[in-house]
């Protein structure tokens, strides 16, 4: 990448993890802090509070992106900061669970994510825009690890009101890196890769394939949002641990894990083996799920149970964004991208709402046994998926071309080795290769763009 594109790349992954932050801190803490606060007591509304966050992402997240279009990139994305700020500070100043939920739902009302990806299209070039997405990948990644841990510390230090001010402040500060370190782009367009489209929404929500890695995002994120209702209560009382000591157990099952998750990972897609490991992962999140329900009051089960639930987590939190990526039409990448963004956000809501609720009327086993009820469906959903192909999505600018003109260069690419597909969007001057991953001939595309062919 330029200078300038890893400057674009690096400023919003930056704030992209901000946002994240402000999910992810609390999630080990909150369920303890709440006992304190007037209300906190029904774990029902304790779920909403973690959950509510999702609700309004969801809703807000595509017509955030659409308004970016019409008002611009970053006008919007300063917008979506200042409420996501509002929402921060009001929940730090909260006397009463109600006003927490109030303040999570502001929080997920700057639903800057796709204005954020948009943005980042502006100002990379189609080749280099798969790199500048994984370094947002990776930055929310790192972003949950370290709020698992380093959240019970900030606890110990400024408690629960001081880590939502904190989270605000960012928000506010990260204004400044938008307006001063974000590049200003030249020009503002529509991009298939990276934006979600009306039109081809319905085709998506159609493919059965996409359909399963949807629910299957739903359902992880549904389950890891009821189980961190529970599991903060659990380790406290099964095993003693004060809330700010509860990075004890977060941090060495989380390295444990991403020890396990980068052999995983390499495995899978050196050797062809992504459905095998996928399915895997999933059975083993079932069997966390299951460990989980039984444990109740065991704290060594307990933490043995985490262990394996986060070797399944990473692994198929890092597999999926590379299923959609395989799976998708590649002019419908991005409109894919915003379904599955959307299911992710509905099932954290989904998760939170309901594990409260069943905390609060059947107990800490019935939340699990839930979690294994939705990762249970998508592991039958996971076994009978087509296997991906060993796929890549390569994209080119080439200037605006008429239709005919695109036709005769599909043709002409369709030849080249390894080269499976080929969307030549005219009017976005963009050719889209899904390529093999190794052994495709590059060198003869790239003539063939040129016009040397």
């Amino acid at each position: 990448m330029t200078r300038s594109e890893r400057r674009a790349a690096g400023s919003l992954a930056a704030i992209f993890g901000l946002r994240m932050l402000g999910m992810f801190l609390i999630l080990p803490v909150f369920s303890l802090y709440a006992q304190h606060l007037p209300g906190g007591q029904d774990k029902a509304l304790v779920g909403l509070a973690l959950g509510m966050y999702g609700l309004t992402q969801a809703l807000l997240m595509l017509p955030f992106g659409m308004a970016s279009d019409r008002w611009g990139r970053k006008p919007v994305i300063i917008v979506g900061l200042i409420i996501f700020a509002l929402g921060s500070f009001l929940a730090a100043s909260a006397s009463d669970i109600y006003t927490v939920i109030l303040g999570r739902a502001l929080q997920g009302a700057g639903a800057i994510s796709a204005a954020i990806t948009a943005l980042l299209a502006d100002l990379t070039r189609e080749e280099k825009r798969t790199h500048a997405m994984a370094m947002i990948g990776g930055t929310i990644a790192l972003t949950f690890a370290v709020s698992l841990a380093g959240g019970p510390l900030l606890y110990r230090w400024i408690g629960v009101p001081g880590i939502f001010a904190m989270t605000g402040i960012l928000a506010l500060l990260a204004i400044l890196v938008v307006k001063f370190v974000t590049p200003n782009p030249g020009v503002t367009a529509f991009h298939s890769d990276a934006q979600a489209s009306m039109g081809r929404l319905r085709g998506v929500l159609r493919d059965t394939e996409l359909l399963r890695l949807n629910y299957g995002i739903f359902a992880l994120h549904a389950a890891q949002m009821a189980m961190f209702v529970i599991v903060p209560l659990a380790l406290h009382e099964a095993g003693g641990l004060s809330a700010s000591s509860h990075w004890q157990v977060y941090l060495p099952v989380l390295l444990g894990s991403f020890v396990v998750l980068v052999p995983a990972i390499i495995y899978a897609e050196k050797y062809g083996r992504m459905k095998q490991v996928f399915v895997a992962a999933v059975a083993l999140m079932l069997l966390a799920q299951i460990g989980f329900s039984l444990a109740m009051g065991h704290f060594a089960e307990i933490v043995a149970a985490l262990f394996a639930y986060f070797v399944a987590f990473n692994i198929l939190e890092a597999s999926l964004p590379s299923l959609i990526s395989k799976v998708a039409p590649p002019e419908a990448k991005g409109t894919a991208m915003g379904v599955y963004n959307t299911s992710q956000a509905l099932g954290l809501f989904f998760g939170g709402a309901v594990g409260g609720w069943l905390a609060k009327g059947w107990g800490y086993s019935a939340v699990f046994v839930f979690c294994a009820v939705l990762i249970g469906f998508w592991l039958v959903l996971a076994k009978s998926m087509r296997p991906p192909l060993r796929v890549k999505t390569q994209m080119f600018h080439i200037g605006q071309l008429d239709v005919a003109a695109a036709q005769m260069l599909a043709a002409r690419l369709k030849v080249f080795a390894g080269v499976e597909s080929v969307t030549v969007l005219a009017d976005e001057g963009v050719v889209m290769l899904k390529v093999s991953q190794i052994g495709w001939d590059e060198d003869g595309v790239r003539h063939a763009l040129q016009g040397g062919v």
